[in-house]
């Protein structure tokens, strides 16, 4: 029972993402935002219930055969590929790069601030 009431939650949180992304027509697919959701419920909840977990488990052992399809795709439009080579490759890198860096700074900010917090609770 906890597997489908998790299924259950995670299919109703792509759902509102879904509602969220054509009603107010995003450009962001409906299972990011429902993602976003699925965060918020969780942080709001204060941890993760047991069916929500399970069926992540579940669905996170079988990971790789969603990759089956994308897999297909690749190959059924390899020309295509070919001609934009050297487009997806810089596009790739520079988003890469930038990335990693604002995932640096961030990191770097709260790093700071945690080092304050500390320094000013230990402080008398």
């Amino acid at each position: 029972m906890p597997l489908l009431v998790g299924m259950c939650v995670l299919l109703t949180c792509q759902l509102i993402g879904e509602l969220i992304a054509r009603g107010a027509s995003l450009p962001i697919p409906g299972p990011v935002i429902g993602m976003m959701v699925l965060l918020v419920g969780l942080m709001l909840h204060g941890r993760t219930p047991d069916g929500v977990r399970l069926t992540s488990e579940g669905l996170l052992r079988y990971l790789a055969l969603l990759f089956v399809p994308a897999g297909v795709g690749v190959m059924t439009h390899f020309e295509l590929i070919r001609a934009n080579l050297w487009t997806l490759i810089i596009t790739l890198i520079v988003s890469t790069v930038v990335t990693q860096a604002l995932t640096a700074l961030l990191l770097r900010r709260l790093n700071r601030h945690r080092l304050e917090d500390h320094e000013a609770e230990s402080q008398p």
